[in-house]
C-alpha cells in the first residue's frame, strides 16, 4: 500500500486542488524546523465551493442509504487499521506529538469511528403517545444538513474526525477547516481516508487556509447548519458571536479550554497521585484541554508529594518524539513557547518559588514546577497548554473544593484518595463536566459524554450525546 500524495492540496467536491488565496501556510516540523511543504492557502472562493459541494452531496440519495454510509465507516476503520504507521508518522512530523500520543490518538479516533457505525440505524421515527385521540404523532429523526467543522492542531486527527464521522454517519454532509499548524493530519489526510472508502464525493470537503482570511467567512456563510468547533475559549467565544449573529442562526457545539485540577487528599496514595500528575500534566507537553493544570494538595502531605514529584519527573525522557521512550517532545509553535516563557516568568514575579525547571531548548520546553502558589495567581487560573505545572497547597477538603472551583473554566477533573466514597462525593460537587477518581484528567471514551461547563464549551461529544447533537427531531401528526 503506497503513501498517500498531494496531501497539500485542498480537497473540495471530490477533486483536489490548489487554493486560491494569494497567502501561503508553511507546514514545518515542530520539532527539527524543517519544511514538510508550502501550502496555498484557501479563499473564501474556496469556502463558496466547499459549501456548494456539500449542500449538493447532502442531497444525494446514496449518502441518505444507511447501508452506504455503514459501508464507508467500515472501511474507513480497516484502512486506518492498515495504514496506522503512515498516520502514526504524519501526527510525529507534523503535530510533534510522541509516539505514545500518537497511538493514544489513532486508537481514540478508530473508537469514536466504531461507536459511530450504530447511528445510521439510530435515524428513525418513533411514533408517540398521542394526547389527542383522534391524531396519531411521530418524531422523524433527521439529519440537520451541512455541519461546518474547526478542528485544533493538538489531537487534529481524532478531534477532527470525532465530527467528521459522527455527522456522516447521521446523514450530513461536512465542510472540515483543520487547524493551520496541522493541514494534514487534521483535514487532508481525513479526505484521502474517506475518499478511500468510498464516501461520495462532496460528503466531505476540506479547506485548509489561514483563520484571519477565511475563518469569519467560514461561520458566517449562510450554507452551514451548525458549527462544530474545538479550541481555545478565546476564539470560541467569536465564533459563537458570529454563528448566532449571522443571517440564519447556527447551531453550535463549542468543545473550548481548560483549567483541570487534580485534587490530593489527605488519604491519597502519594505514588499513585505522582503517577496520575507526570501522565496527567506531562503527556503531549500538556497541549490536552484536559491536562492537569494544576495541582491542589493537602497541607499536610505537600512536602512528601513534591519530593517524590520533583524525583519521578527527573526520570521523564524530553525531547525527540521519534522516540518510543520519549514522554515530552515539542511544542506546536514559536508562538506557543514565547507564551509559556511568559507564564513562567509572570509566576516567578509572583513570588511562585521555581522548585523545578527542565530548562527551554529551541521548541522542546522541560518541566516546570512552581510550589507557593497564590491561587488567585494567573498561572493558576489560566490554562497554560504546556509543561508548566502550579502546585497550590490547601488547609483542608474544603478549602480544596473552593480552589478547584474558582476558575472560570469547568472541563475534566480528578480526585486522588483511598477511600472511592470520599472521591465520588467530592467530584459531586465539582462544577465541570467530567471527574476521574484515581485516574488521571485526559479521558475520553467514545461512549461517554465529553465536554465541560462554563467557559469550557456548550454541548456534549461521543455516544448518544453527540448523536443528538448532529440531528434534529421533526413532529408530525396525521388522522387516526
Amino acid at each position: 500500500m503506497s503513501a498517500y500524495t498531494a496531501l497539500d492540496l485542498q480537497y473540495i467536491g471530490g477533486q483536489w486542488r490548489a487554493g486560491t488565496s494569494t497567502r501561503h501556510v508553511q507546514n514545518l516540523n515542530p520539532y527539527n524546523q524543517t519544511l514538510i511543504f508550502d501550502l496555498q492557502a484557501a479563499s473564501s472562493v474556496d469556502v463558496d465551493s466547499a459549501y456548494s459541494a456539500a449542500e449538493h452531496a447532502f442531497k444525494d440519495e446514496r449518502i441518505k442509504a444507511i447501508q452506504v454510509r455503514k459501508q464507508v465507516i467500515t472501511l474507513l476503520s480497516e484502512i486506518i487499521q492498515q495504514r496506522r504507521e503512515e498516520i502514526i508518522q504524519w501526527l510525529i512530523d507534523e503535530s510533534g506529538s510522541t509516539r505514545l500520543k500518537a497511538n493514544i490518538e489513532v486508537d481514540a479516533a478508530l473508537g469514536i469511528i466504531k461507536e459511530s457505525l450504530s447511528f445510521p440505524e439510530k435515524m428513525q421515527t418513533t411514533q408517540l403517545e398521542s394526547k389527542d385521540p383522534s391524531r396519531k404523532s411521530f418524531v422523524l429523526r433527521k439529519p440537520l444538513g451541512v455541519i461546518a467543522v474547526i478542528s485544533p492542531w493538538n489531537f487534529p486527527f481524532h478531534l477532527s474526525m470525532r465530527s467528521v464521522v459522527t455527522a456522516i454517519a447521521c446523514g450530513n454532509s461536512v465542510v472540515l477547516k483543520p487547524a493551520s499548524d496541522t493541514p494534514v493530519t487534521g483535514g487532508t489526510l481525513l479526505g484521502k481516508l474517506f475518499e478511500e472508502a468510498g464516501l461520495p464525493h462532496g460528503v466531505l470537503n476540506v479547506v485548509a487556509g489561514s483563520g484571519s482570511e477565511i475563518g469569519d467567512y467560514f461561520v458566517e456563510h449562510s450554507v452551514p447548519k451548525m458549527i462544530s468547533f474545538t479550541g481555545s475559549t478565546e476564539v470560541g467565544k467569536q465564533v459563537g458571536v458570529k454563528a448566532l449573529a449571522s443571517s440564519r442562526i447556527k447551531r453550535l457545539a463549542l468543545e473550548l479550554g481548560g483549567n483541570a485540577p487534580l485534587v490530593i487528599l489527605d488519604d491519597a496514595d502519594l505514588d499513585l497521585a505522582v503517577e496520575l500528575t507526570v501522565m496527567g500534566r506531562f503527556l503531549h507537553q500538556g497541549q490536552i484541554c484536559m491536562s492537569t493544570n494544576r495541582v491542589i494538595v493537602d497541607e499536610s502531605i505537600h512536602d512528601a508529594y513534591v519530593d517524590k514529584l520533583i524525583q519521578r519527573v527527573k526520570t521523564i525522557v524530553v525531547g525527540d518524539p521519534n522516540q518510543a521512550d520519549t514522554l515530552i517532545g515539542p511544542i506546536i509553535n514559536a508562538s506557543q513557547v514565547d507564551k509559556l516563557k511568559t507564564i513562567i516568568q509572570n509566576a516567578i514575579q509572583h513570588n511562585a518559588i521555581l522548585a523545578y525547571a527542565g530548562g527551554i531548548e529551541g521548541q522542546v520546553v522541560a518541566p516546570h514546577i512552581f510550589t507557593e502558589v497564590d491561587p488567585h495567581a494567573d498561572i493558576a487560573l489560566e490554562e497554560s497548554f504546556g509543561p508548566v505545572l502550579p502546585i497550590i497547597k490547601v488547609q483542608n477538603e474544603e478549602h480544596a473544593l473552593e480552589i478547584a472551583n474558582s476558575t472560570r473554566f469547568g472541563l475534566s477533573s480528578a480526585v486522588c484518595t483511598s477511600n472511592l466514597e470520599r472521591g465520588g462525593e467530592f467530584a459531586s460537587k465539582l462544577d465541570v463536566g467530567m471527574t476521574h477518581i484515581n485516574g488521571i484528567s485526559v479521558a475520553d471514551h467514545a461512549n461517554a459524554p465529553f465536554g465541560g461547563e462554563r467557559n469550557s464549551g456548550l454541548g456534549r461529544f461521543n455516544g448518544e450525546w453527540i448523536f443528538e447533537e448532529f440531528t434534529r427531531t421533526h413532529w408530525q401528526t396525521f388522522p387516526v
